[in-house]
């Protein structure tokens, strides 16, 4: 039996000459949130569309819950919550009678609509016009419909958005709060690294429609380039010494990023004390998650 909740591969959408998803392998583990992280016109909507059945791949499989879709499209969605773009509701109704319509259409008791309003903790703005919401709210309610059913799979497409910080906090604590407290599986797309870095588990990041890694987050940090940070004294003169014994050199506004292994900080600082150089501050550091995100979109670019 396979580990994956969700599986893509091969999946491609092609446009006549344009191919907004080419060749997708994604893999998805029961229980967790996964990050689909990407620019915007990457090809994150059009990827959804597909795993929601709503447009057909023109080649590739998906197979969700161990089943090909859309073969067995009735069983998948059946446990399946979405949220894509937008949510949906009407404004003149009450958030409680938004879901219990959404019950009706749907065929599920409207006892659901109770469970739902606690897990996106609207119950005490139950009875206001969900017209009078705030965007922060309006997004729990659509994330509330989509949990109606109690789906295995949350699918959610941006679901922060245009939010307030305010609003944005109230979305990320629901969806790492699904997996532990309700086991749900989340699938949340972003453009916005930071956001998927506070909630994910493991990424999986697209650009021009094609897969540029998947991994644990732990992974993503591990593909950037060490370094040594040095502060010194004085400082042209440490760079002098550096460049002169061919160690290549960032200079930043406090200090300077040596780019070589980690391992060469003891001899750079034995080196530099003996030249009569004074460190302040000698540590390892990393790139950061936005810069490993824009050099891997860049180099794709390049392609």
């Amino acid at each position: 039996m396979s580990e994956w909740i969700m599986e893509t591969e091969g999946l491609t959408k092609t446009y006549r000459k344009f191919t907004p998803v080419d060749q997708l392998q994604l893999h998805v583990r029961e229980g967790e949130v996964y990050g689909f992280l990407g620019p915007n016109g990457a090809g994150k909507t059009t990827t959804i569309r597909m795993l929601l059945g709503l447009i057909r791949p023109s080649t590739g499989s998906i197979r969700i819950f161990g089943r090909e879709l859309p073969r067995h499209r009735s069983f998948i969605l059946r446990q399946v919550g979405s949220m894509v773009e937008s949510p949906s509701y009407y404004g003149h109704l009450t958030g409680k009678e938004n879901l219990k319509l959404t019950c009706t259409l749907l065929q599920i008791p409207e006892t659901e609509v109770d469970r739902v309003l606690d897990i996106v903790r609207l119950r005490q703005a139950q009875h206001k016009l969900a017209r009078t919401y705030s965007l922060g709210m309006k997004q729990r309610l659509g994330i509330a419909q989509a949990l109606l059913g109690n789906p295995r799979l949350l699918i959610l497409d941006e679901p922060t958005n245009g939010l307030d910080p305010a609003g944005i906090q109230e979305i990320r604590e629901l969806i790492v709060q699904l997996p532990r407290q309700y086991r749900i599986t989340v699938f949340v797309s972003s453009h916005i690294l930071r956001e998927i870095e506070r909630v994910a588990n493991r990424v999986g990041i697209i650009h021009t429609g094609r897969l540029l890694f998947e991994g644990e987050m732990s992974e993503l940090h591990r593909q950037g380039t060490p370094f040594v940070q040095l502060h010194a004294e004085p400082a042209q003169q440490t760079l002098d010494y550096l460049r002169e014994w061919g160690y290549p050199v960032v200079q930043e506004d406090h200090g300077m990023n040596i780019m070589s292994d980690p391992a060469e900080a003891s001899v750079i600082n034995r080196r530099l004390v003996n030249r009569n150089i004074e460190v302040s501050h000698l540590s390892i550091g990393g790139q950061s998650l936005e810069d490993i995100f824009l050099e891997m979109t860049k180099g794709a670019d390049s392609l």
